[in-house]
């Protein structure tokens, strides 16, 4: 069973994580992105950006690790071999360029248990190194449960 006691904290950030260029092309190329101020670095400052701009959901690039370590951690109880996403929502508060240095909190708003299965609502919060919101993230994460 989920430790019900995580709900409504905010875990400790994160270390930065640095966005680079050859992940922004790499994550554009896997989804398809051919806008050119994600492959090209001229095309990007041409079109008054400082780097190459990274596409809408790249943030999941970075949540996702960050949010399996915490469903791993033992503390929490959590069964990941029995998991399935959800949902997922991304919102930017301005883009993501090759060179940021951004830094994610997580924060536990909801767990519920219905129908045999634990629902787990997890947000988010994505700053750059002075504090200035990014990106907020929203994930359901459904885990059955554990038969007894």
């Amino acid at each position: 069973m989920p430790d019900e006691s995580f709900v409504g904290r905010a875990l400790a950030p994160g270390p930065p994580y640095r966005v680079g260029r050859e992940k922004i092309r790499e994550f554009a190329l896997a989804i398809g992105e051919g806008a050119s101020v994600c492959h090209d670095l001229q095309a990007a400052q041409a079109a008054g950006y400082p780097d190459l701009v990274a596409p809408p959901t790249f943030p999941v690039t970075f949540t996702m690790p960050a949010i399996e370590a915490f469903l791993r951690d033992p503390a929490f109880g959590w069964d990941y071999s029995r998991m399935v996403h959800g949902d997922q929502s991304i919102a930017l508060h301005r883009p993501i360029h090759g060179g940021d240095d951004l830094v994610t909190t997580i924060h536990v708003e909801d767990l519920t248990t219905r129908g045999g299965s634990h629902m787990l609502k997890l947000r988010c919060e994505v700053a750059d190194l002075d504090g200035a919101a990014v990106a907020t993230t929203h994930a359901l994460l459904v885990t059955q449960v554990a038969a007894s």
